[in-house]
């Protein structure tokens, strides 16, 4: 039995050790291995995970049949078999639509940010007084000049003025204590 085949009965018989000894051991050589199916070293790295992880869920017996290398390698080429499988379309796809994919990708992860930032100014936003959150909304929310603001909050566009200044000052304190960062876009 070699070191591999006694980490893996270690770790079933729950000493998890064996499982990192067996990563350490065998990490480098499955991404090379890995990224002869898929010729991407990141995505390689991914089935190598993969592939640990489903030893460490799925816990497969090992029958002593050969090595411990050739069965975990066996592993990961089922891992990368059926990764190529589910997205053989989007890897021999042409490069403009990888960069759409990309541009899409990023486009995504922009409305994701903006939305939470929306969250983020919503919560502090209840937490101000109803004069602070009432003028906040109708300007910057609803689109309202402070002439029209005045006139709903029947006051005079000076005193709208005034609130909106300590409203926005006040808005900004409860953003800067929760950590909120402004990035002006």
């Amino acid at each position: 039995m070699d070191n591999g085949a006694i980490s893996y009965r270690r770790f079933l018989d729950g000493d998890d050790r064996g499982l990192a000894e067996i990563v350490e051991g065998y990490k480098d050589g499955l991404i090379l291995y890995l990224n002869g199916y898929v010729n991407n070293i990141f995505i390689a790295e991914e089935l190598t995970e993969d592939t640990f992880f489903r030893l460490m869920i799925r816990k497969p017996g090992y029958s002593g049949k050969g090595t411990f290398k050739s069965w975990l390698y066996a592993i990961g080429r089922n891992v990368a078999i059926d990764f190529v499988r589910r997205n053989s379309r989007r890897l021999n796809a042409p490069v403009e639509d990888l960069e759409n994919c990309l541009s899409e990708e990023r486009s995504l992860e922009r409305s994701y940010i903006k939305e939470e930032r929306k969250i983020a100014i919503h919560k502090a936003m209840s937490r101000l007084s109803v004069d602070y959150r009432t003028v906040l909304w109708l300007v910057f929310f609803e689109g309202l000049t402070n002439k029209e603001a005045a006139a709903v909050l029947k006051k005079n566009e000076r005193q709208v003025r005034n609130l909106l200044y300590r409203a926005k000052r006040s808005l900004r304190a409860e953003l800067k204590e929760e950590g909120f960062i402004y990035e002006e876009q």
